[in-house]
């Protein structure tokens, strides 16, 4: 392993960035959602 990691400290870091990941996608697609719906209402 690169930089001495331990491979179980590596995947707990890889599940870490996926779960953000998909956290940030969500919360893009709330946020894109709540911006169309207040420009939807505000006509």
């Amino acid at each position: 392993m690169p930089f001495g990691i331990s491979p179980a400290l590596f995947a707990v870091i890889i599940v870490l960035l996926l779960v953000i990941f998909a956290f940030f996608l969500l919360f893009r697609r709330t946020a894109m959602a709540f911006r169309e719906g207040a420009e939807r209402g505000r006509r």
